[in-house]
């Protein structure tokens, strides 16, 4: 039993003493935190102490990347390791080659047989297009007018401004999000411009030094001369209204009036169908001769509907007898 007993406590003793020995390296400085844009290289560190047997770098919960004494197991070209060593420390730097969208994410560095791991946080931004209607544009001189500027494509969205290279009475912009697609921005710039010039439309993204400008030439016009249009229009109508009292051969037409010019009035009888007579009626040469209107007979120039209108009511009253 004694010899058991010294036994058990001597194993005990060598993997104390393993544990130990394991536990004498550590992960000193882990990764960092890190922003790069898409299709550039990311790049972090990692720093142990001496006695480590394996290093392995993980994306997202997956291994990607392996480190011994030995030497580096690769698993994908994009992901590659340089080593450093100074003092008892050593240092393994992992380099993400042609960095996309999807490697955004958890970092990792942990080290075999042990708990300890250092972690950071990849982000990916993606650097779209900007785009402006024209290059060019023609606006009329003291008129507000709209200028507008979209960014395409950002991950995340950019910040937009304006320089205004142009004399304004005053000029102001906001940005709205496109509906129809997330990753979209419009700025809208409305401004009263004064002269001609340059707007420049700038795209900034935070976290970078990423920037991009598209820049519009404005050519300012003066006003339409509506108001001398109008005076022109005025002057043929009081030219056309002077004339119309004239003879072609340009004497003035004394006897000239709008009432006289018009055709002559209809009688209102003489446009009705004629009515149909009674049986009874007497033959039209039995009629008093002084009821015959004379239909021949031209009324006065100065009231020509006169004559037409005592006439009528006396037929009517002399159907209503009979």
């Amino acid at each position: 039993m004694d010899g058991s007993c010294k036994g058990v406590l001597a194993a005990l003793v060598v993997v104390a003493g393993l544990a130990a020995f394991g536990s004498g390296y550590q992960i000193i400085e882990g990764p960092k935190n890190a922003t790069v844009r898409a299709g550039q290289e990311a790049r972090f560190n990692c720093t142990v102490s001496r006695g480590w047997s394996l290093i392995m770098w993980a994306l997202n919960g997956t291994v990607v990347l392996s480190v011994t004494p030995m030497g580096v197991i690769i698993t994908s070209n994009r992901f590659t390791s340089e080593n450093y060593t100074e003092g008892d420390d050593f240092t393994s730097e992992m380099i993400i080659h042609d960095v996309q969208l999807s490697d955004a994410g958890h970092i990792k560095c942990s080290l075999q047989n042990s708990g300890r791991e250092g972690s950071a946080f990849l982000s990916v931004q993606v650097v779209g297009k900007l785009l402006v209607p024209t290059d060019s544009l023609v606006v009329i001189e003291d008129e507000p007018c709209n200028v507008t500027c979209r960014a395409v494509g950002w991950i995340p969205l950019p910040e937009l401004s304006w320089e205004i290279g142009v004399p304004v009475t005053d000029s102001s912009f906001h940005s709205v999000l496109v509906p129809d697609d997330p990753a979209s921005v419009l700025s809208i710039l409305a401004l009263t411009p004064r002269g001609s010039g340059n707007l420049t439309c700038v795209a900034e993204m935070k976290g970078l030094q990423a920037r991009d400008s598209r820049t519009i030439n404005l050519t300012v016009a003066p006003p339409h001369l509506e108001s001398s249009s109008l005076r022109k229009s005025a002057d043929v109508e009081t030219n056309q209204e002077t004339f119309e009292p004239k003879l072609k051969n340009g004497n003035e037409n004394y006897g000239y009036s709008a009432e006289s010019a018009s055709p002559p009035a209809k009688s209102p009888g003489s446009s009705l169908p004629a009515q149909p007579q009674p049986s009874n009626r007497p033959p039209p040469s039995s009629r008093p001769p002084q009821q015959e209107p004379d239909l021949h007979q031209q009324a006065p120039t100065s009231r020509p509907h006169v004559s037409f209108y005592t006439v009528g009511p006396r037929i009517t009253r002399n159907v209503t007898l009979v």
